[in-house]
């Protein structure tokens, strides 16, 4: 069952009042080193609130035991972020309110999401409550940060880990996650990542040419770095060894570009698995009522998917 479908009219008006909220105050929260500056009325209150209670909840539910995976951890964590508003380009908005991309500040939020940034945030609140002491916003925001940057160091845009490939190789790296793709039999795919750069304008960061030469070296690096995707055609035989809460990015054979999509791996009551995101169409985190095979069959262009399973790092 779709996880929108669990929450009550007056919770999906709330959440509506929020959004609409938020739409009219578009520069978002953000944290640097510590230090938040809120914009919008109830903003800050919501997040936190949101931080309270659902690692609260995963605690109470028994899911933060030491021996247990954080995969359902995170799968729950999807469950309450479900009926949030997708919002695009949280991530840029400094820009647009004109910030430096040398000196990109770290934005959080558990309000408003898109696909990259529930992910992120499902990962760092099940790792938060993993603790003893309470949760606190700036414990969040060095979960996010960890995860958003590579080597886990916030060094200004170019530092971000724009390509979600490399987000998962970083990443896997580090110990966050373990890259599922030659256990499930993936292919290799060798393309050159070049989209950002070949498509400088719709970047607002990379009309400063520092920033642009600075990404120009990210794509070269990855060249000979081959991205491990689990054909579509293979996936229905590979889905019982994918697990609930696992982070999937859907491949593409878009020049340039390794994925169009991420989200998680979502196994419901019956253990069915569906996918939990934060798509565009629809404009809410939802789970799927087509199944993770149906879903990537449907998606223009797919080649497949990255998958990644969450360690607790």
């Amino acid at each position: 069952m779709p996880v929108d479908s669990t929450f009550s009219r007056r919770e999906l008006l709330r959440q509506a009042a929020a959004a609409a909220a938020a739409m009219a105050f578009p520069t978002p929260l953000l944290a640097c080193r510590g230090k938040s500056r809120l914009h919008g009325p109830g903003v800050a209150d919501t997040d936190q609130e949101r931080l309270l209670s659902w690692t609260g909840d995963l605690r109470t539910e028994g899911l933060t035991q030491a021996q247990l995976p954080l995969g359902p951890r995170v799968s729950r964590v999807g469950e309450l972020a479900g009926g949030s508003p997708y919002v695009p380009f949280t991530l840029e908005a400094y820009l647009e309110h004109g910030g430096s991309p040398s000196a990109e500040p770290l934005t959080l939020s558990l309000t408003r999401f898109d696909c990259v940034t529930l992910v992120e945030a499902c990962l760092a609140v099940s790792r938060v409550a993993a603790t003893e002491r309470p949760a606190s916003w700036d414990q969040f925001g060095r979960e996010v940060e960890r995860m958003r940057y590579r080597d886990g160091k916030r060094l200004g845009y170019s530092s971000r880990l724009h390509y979600f490939s490399e987000w998962i190789t970083d990443g896997g790296r580090r110990g966050l996650v373990r890259e599922m793709g030659s256990e499930l039999g993936a292919a290799e795919d060798s393309r050159p990542l070049r989209f950002m750069t070949e498509h400088r304008a719709k970047y607002l960061a990379l009309q400063d040419d520092r920033v642009f030469q600075e990404i120009q070296r990210v794509e070269r690096d990855l060249d000979g770095r081959p991205r491990h995707v689990v054909p579509t055609k293979q996936i229905p035989a590979i889905v019982d060894r994918i697990q609930t809460g696992d982070i999937l990015a859907f491949a593409t054979e878009i020049p340039g570009l390794d994925v169009t999509h991420s989200a998680l791996a979502y196994r419901d009551q019956e253990r069915v698995l569906r996918v939990c995101h934060a798509p565009l169409s629809g404009g809410v985190v939802e789970i799927t009522r087509t199944t993770l095979p149906e879903y990537v069959a449907a998606i223009r262009r797919a080649s497949g998917i990255l998958v990644a399973r969450p360690l607790p790092g």
